[in-house]
């Protein structure tokens, strides 16, 4: 940490330039210096318009002896004079009507706390998904501007899916970088492609490649928030091991907390630019039990009826119009009178910890926010709190799952019996759990559709609010103009101008506006600024322009795994007057067919405009599409020695093909133990072990069942090769097989399954050798890090072709996708 902090400050060379010129300078860029140049404790500003400025020539005197020569040292870079700390703040996965600040049921003090200082936003949007709304928000571009019209996990060669942030879209972490402030990245980063996740890079699309100093956070879409997959910079690190009741949610706040601390004492008068991005309310939902037993009870009106609690809570809170409408529930979802006994039971569970993770998580955000007032820097601190990076997701099958992994491999219908055997350890780490589909449309109140929808705002509709003492004039007030973009009104707040040359690279402009204006409350009911935005995603399609909305309907829900699509040119259409139907309640398509046409058009002018073409509904079919990867097409994999923490993208993938594990091992006197090579853990995948001198390999199909192959006889003191060879029944999806643990060519255990792990072993979890990190595949036969006590010489991996049909390996992408978005 304490180097990131000394890369905090920068200098640079400026030439032998008059001070009272330089101070004389006029405009809102004039570069600001102080002290006197050339000593050491020099301060300026930059232009900016290029980062990193070009080096000016040495301002001192050079003679042949140092006494007679004069030094002159470069000015450290400083931001301009009353530039703002910022603290730019995005919980995950909740809808407009998850805050009790927006209207919810959940309290959320902290976003409260952050609305009575400042603002209110009710007509911010995302992009409806995760790594698309993170890529748009730190480089104030729209996401197909910078390659991430979708997750990396479905990218193709096209420039706006690419899933490559290009050097031409600057960072708001490296402008501010450069500018002087320092910069660090807490929480999720899903903006770096799985292939580049490992040792080998590269780390351009690494948070320390986009500008952020310090990076503390979990790779990829969500992770366990007991046991993470968590990096500090480029290192996997085990936080808890050791420390009972660990949480990420805490860690993490503790991290930050910890972070500005340092900061503050090494350079107090330096700026900070925190970028706070927790995993919370994503899946899986992993709250501390006193978070969860706040919660008993409070949802057992069901979903309708708190759908209409948090519709009227809004209108007396304003942050609806009073004539907004409340629309209809959807056909394809049960309403709460029609469920039995136990299916209420369960469901008022899963909401019960949904709403304390929500809870918690801004709990943690208060404690973060607090640090900052208990330094004396609050006062001067931009603080945007975002809740939410899309709608609330709709992931977790019409029936909800106590391990997501099990919707991801496509088991949409875990039975409600299997589901109450959880009820008491639901959200604990004996779990990795998501709630049934009808409460996240329920808490995307009062709009339709979730999470991955484009077209409506129950997947992009997000509440914002924003604090900057002394620059609002009016605290707690509401704002209703339509925004879309971050970084412009950062900018404005700093005094930092958007560079139009980075590291020599010519810079894409920034899109969307700055907010700034809405500060004033003379601005309170001004006009938007922001006239024109476009959505897309998987071709479901909004256009916005001064008040009017058109949109797509979704052919199919995101929740369903596998159906036809339509073409994209024949999807029914949709408009709304905004200005009188806030919720688009009232679709004016067969009424206004000409003006339908006209928003169209534009639609198409704007996808154009900003790399949305091609359009490509395939769902997630895309995801088989070759990209770039290190072991791309590779089947034959050789390890040695002590080797964890592999991605699973540069990992052997065993799923739906016939392989052979071979494993020349050295056992020592006295008996043999431990993992011989692991891939996945406690939700799902395998293991290769000596356990207590016997060979084992487990194979943990989803927590559904667990098959065990095991030697009766334990290995001698010496070398062995133990070999575990598979071969599927295949072809087709999770088919079932046989499988043989032999020792030096003699067969130990045989057995036959009749169902393998369908599409995806968890993401969050590696590839590891010799070791079992984060956690293990049978909690009954070992804990983790179960260090292997021998010497592991080689272990190679055969792996034969994929089992699949073209239309079967659709199906697994589709379900890859799901889980990586």
């Amino acid at each position: 940490m304490l180097k990131a902090l000394l890369q905090g400050t920068r200098f640079v060379r400026v030439a032998g330039v008059s001070l009272v010129f330089l101070l004389a300078a006029v405009g809102a860029n004039a570069q600001q210096v102080t002290g006197q140049l050339g000593s050491s404790s020099a301060m300026t500003t930059i232009e900016g318009k290029q980062i990193p400025p070009p080096p000016p020539q040495f301002g001192g005197v050079i003679k042949q002896s140092a006494k007679d020569s004069t030094p002159w040292w470069p000015p450290r870079v400083v931001p301009p004079k009353g530039a703002p700390n910022i603290l730019l703040i995005m919980t995950d996965d909740q809808g407009y009507g998850v805050s009790g600040t927006f209207g919810g049921v959940i309290p959320t003090p902290a976003l409260d706390r952050v609305a009575k200082a400042g603002l209110r936003y009710t007509e911010f949007n995302s992009t409806a998904l995760c790594s698309p709304t993170r890529a748009s928000l730190i480089t104030g571009r729209n996401h197909h501007s910078v390659g991430f019209g979708v997750i990396a996990e479905l990218s193709t060669g096209f420039p706006g899916y690419d899933a490559i942030i290009g050097p031409e879209n600057a960072t708001i972490g490296e402008i501010l970088k450069e500018n002087g402030y320092a910069t660090s990245w807490f929480g999720k980063n899903h903006n770096t492609p799985g292939s580049e996740y490992s040792i080998a890079g590269p780390y351009d699309q690494w948070p320390s490649g986009m500008g952020f100093q310090y990076f503390y956070g979990f790779m990829g879409g969500e992770t366990d928030q007991w046991t993470p997959y968590l990096f500090r910079d480029h290192t996997q690190i085990f936080p808890w091991v050791g420390k009972p009741g660990y949480n990420l949610i805490t860690d993490m706040a503790d991290e930050a907390i910890n972070y500005m601390g340092q900061l503050n004492a090494a350079s107090p008068d330096q700026p900070f630019f925190v970028y706070y991005v927790p995993g919370g309310s994503h899946s899986p939902h992993n709250p501390k039990q006193e978070w969860i037993d706040k919660f008993h009870g409070k949802f057992d009106m069901g979903w309708n009826v708190m759908r209409d609690q948090i519709f009227a809570n809004q209108k007396r809170l304003g942050v609806v119009p009073e004539d907004a409408k409340l629309t209809p529930w959807p056909d394809v979802l049960p309403k709460w009178e029609t469920l039995s006994a136990d299916q209420k039971k369960l469901f008022a569970r899963q909401a019960e910890v949904f709403a304390g993770y929500t809870a918690y998580t801004d709990n943690e955000i208060g404690r973060v926010i607090q640090a900052v007032q208990d330094m004396g820097k609050l006062d001067n601190t931009l603080i945007i709190y975002i809740c939410g990076d899309n709608g609330t997701s709709p992931e977790g099958t019409l029936v909800g799952t106590p391990n997501q992994y099990t919707a991801y491999n496509g088991v949409l219908d875990v039975p409600i019996a299997e589901q109450m055997k959880f009820y008491d350890v639901w959200g604990s780490a004996a779990t990795y759990p998501h709630m049934a589909v009808a409460w996240s449309w329920a808490f995307d109140t009062p709009f339709k559709w979730t999470k991955q929808v484009a077209s409506h705002f129950g997947g992009t509709r997000q509440g914002l609010a924003i604090s900057w003492p002394g620059h609002i004039d009016d605290p707690g007030g509401i704002r209703t103009q339509f925004h879309h973009i971050i970084v412009p009104t950062i900018l404005e707040a700093t005094g930092i101008q958007a560079p139009t040359m980075v590291n020599g690279i010519a810079q894409k402009p920034i899109e969307g506006v700055s907010m700034a204006y809405t500060f004033s409350k003379a601005n309170a009911n001004a006009p938007t600024t922001h006239h024109t935005q476009y959505f897309e995603m998987i071709a479901n399609r909004g256009i916005y322009h001064d008040g009017w909305y058109a949109n797509t309907t979704p052919p199919v829900p995101p929740w369903v795994l596998n159906a036809p699509m339509p073409d994209v040119n024949d999807y029914k259409w949709e408009l709304y007057n905004l200005t009188e139907d806030y919720s688009q309640a009232n679709d004016l398509a067969v009424k206004m067919p000409d003006k339908l046409k006209e928003m169209q058009a534009l639609f198409v002018q704007e996808a154009t405009k900003y790399n949305v073409l091609p359009l490509d509904n395939s769902q997630f079919q895309r995801a088989i599409a070759p990209r770039p990867s290190a072991t791309a097409g590779q089947t034959v994999f050789t390890y040695s020695g002590l080797m964890p923490g592999i991605p699973l993208g540069n990992a052997p993938g065993i799923l739906n093909r016939s392989y052979t594990i071979t494993a020349e091992v050295e056992v020592p006197q006295g008996g043999g133990d431990g993992m011989i090579a692991t891939e996945g853990g406690r939700w799902g995948g395998f293991g290769l072990y000596v356990l207590k001198g016997k060979p084992v390999f487990d194979y943990n199909a989803l927590m559904l069942a667990q098959f065990r192959w095991e030697g009766q006889q334990q290995l001698s003191a010496g070398k062995h090769t133990i070999v575990f060879d598979f071969t599927s029944d295949g072809p087709g999806i999770a088919r079932g097989g046989s499988g043989v643990l032999s020792v030096d060519g003699q067969d130990v255990a045989t057995l036959k399954v009749p169902k393998t792990i369908p599409f995806l072993i968890p993401g969050d979890e590696t590839f590891d050798v010799g070791v079992d990190t984060r956690t293990g595949v049978n909690d009954k036969d070992y804990q983790v890090p179960f260090p292997f006590n021998g010497t592991i010489n080689k272990l190679t991996f055969n792996l034969g072709p994929i089992h699949l049909s073209a239309e079967e390996q659709k199906t697994a992408a589709k379900a890859i996708a799901i889980a990586k978005d």
